[in-house]
C-alpha cells in the first residue's frame, strides 16, 4: 500500500508537468491544426535559461534567498521561451500556413533538431547539475514522502491551469482564440486578427512549457540539451490520450499518463527487485499512445476542433 501511495504522488507530479506541456500542443493544434514537435525543445530552453540565470545570480548575489533566485530565473525563462516560440511561429510556420499539412510537420521536426543542436553549441552537451534552491527535507504522508519542490509543482500547475481556463473562457483574448479555432476567416471578418491570436497562443504555450522545464529541472536536479525530447513526446501522447484540441483533455491525459507511467514502473521495479523499473518507465507512454490511436483516435474527451469552411 505504501508503494501505491508513493507512486500515486510521483505520478501526480509527473503528470502535472506533462499536462503543462500538453496544453501547448493542444492549443496550437486547436487553432491552426499543427503539431508543434519543437515544443519539447522550448521546455529545454526554459530549463537551460533558468540554469544560466541561477548561476549568474548566485555569483552576483550569493546571499539572495533561494526562492527569490528560482522565481526570477523562472520569470526570465518564461520571457525567453515566449519570444522564442513566437519567432519560431513567424519564421518557420506562418509562411507554410496554407501549404499541405506535411510541410509544417516536417518543418516542426527540423526546428526541434535545430534547437537541440543550437542548445548543444551554446550550453555544451554534458549533463549539468541544477542547483537545489528550495528546502529538500521530505514530508511524510503515511508511508510515502513528498518534497517541497514536488508540492510547488502541484500547486503551480493547479494555478497555471486555472488561470489558463479563465483566460480562454472569460477574456477577450480567449474569445478571439476560440473564434479563430472555429473559423479564422469568419473571425477576421468580425475584427479578430488571426496572426496576433496565433502568436499569443504560441507565447502562452511557451510560458507553460518554460514553467514545466524549470520544475522538471528542479525536481530531477539536472539539465542537458536533449532533456526536452522525451517529455515532449510524452506530452504529445498525453494530448492525444485526452483528446487533442481539448484543454480539459490535455490536463486529464497528462495526469493519467503520469499515473500510469509511475505506477507501472513502480510495480515492475518492485517485482524485479528494483532492477527494471526505471528502464521500462518510458514504454508505458507509447503503449498508451498505440492503444488510444487504435481504439479511440479522438481521445478520451473527444475533439473540439471544428472543420474548416
Amino acid at each position: 500500500m505504501d508503494t501505491l501511495l508513493q507512486q500515486i504522488i510521483n505520478g501526480l507530479v509527473l503528470g502535472s508537468m506533462y499536462a503543462l506541456v500538453a496544453l501547448g500542443y493542444t492549443m496550437v493544434y486547436g487553432i491552426i491544426n499543427l503539431i508543434n514537435f519543437a515544443h519539447g525543445e522550448v521546455l529545454m530552453v526554459g530549463a537551460m535559461t533558468s540554469w544560466t540565470v541561477i548561476g549568474l545570480m548566485q555569483t552576483a548575489t550569493p546571499d539572495a534567498p533561494g526562492w527569490l533566485i528560482l522565481l526570477l530565473s523562472l520569470l526570465i525563462a518564461c520571457v525567453v521561451c515566449a519570444v522564442l516560440n513566437v519567432a519560431i511561429e513567424k519564421v518557420a510556420y506562418r509562411p507554410l500556413r496554407n501549404s499541405p499539412k506535411l510541410a509544417p510537420l516536417i518543418t516542426a521536426i527540423g526546428m526541434s533538431i535545430l534547437l537541440q543542436t543550437l542548445a548543444m553549441i551554446i550550453w555544451k552537451p554534458h549533463y549539468k547539475p541544477y542547483p537545489t534552491l528550495l528546502p529538500n527535507t521530505p514530508i511524510h504522508l503515511g508511508g510515502a514522502t513528498i518534497t517541497p519542490t514536488q508540492i510547488l509543482i502541484l500547486g503551480l500547475t493547479a494555478v497555471c491551469l486555472s488561470l489558463l481556463m479563465w483566460l480562454v473562457h472569460a477574456t477577450r483574448l480567449g474569445r478571439a482564440m476560440r473564434a479563430t479555432a472555429e473559423n479564422p476567416r469568419v473571425a477576421a471578418l468580425m475584427g479578430v486578427n488571426p496572426d496576433r491570436v496565433i502568436s499569443a497562443t504560441f507565447a502562452l504555450g511557451a510560458v507553460l512549457a518554460a514553467i514545466a522545464g524549470v520544475m522538471w529541472a528542479a525536481n530531477y536536479g539536472t539539465v542537458q540539451h536533449s532533456m526536452g525530447f522525451l517529455p515532449g513526446l510524452k506530452a504529445f501522447t498525453a494530448a492525444v490520450f485526452g483528446g487533442i484540441g481539448n484543454l480539459g483533455g490535455a490536463v486529464l491525459g497528462g495526469i493519467l499518463l503520469g499515473l500510469i507511467e509511475s505506477i507501472g514502473a513502480g510495480y515492475i521495479g518492485e517485482l524485479t527487485g528494483g532492477v527494471l523499473g526505471s528502464h521500462y518507465a518510458d514504454i508505458f507512454a507509447f503503449i498508451v499512445l498505440i492503444v488510444v490511436l487504435t481504439l479511440r483516435p479522438s481521445g478520451l474527451l473527444g475533439e473540439r476542433v471544428a472543420d474548416r469552411a
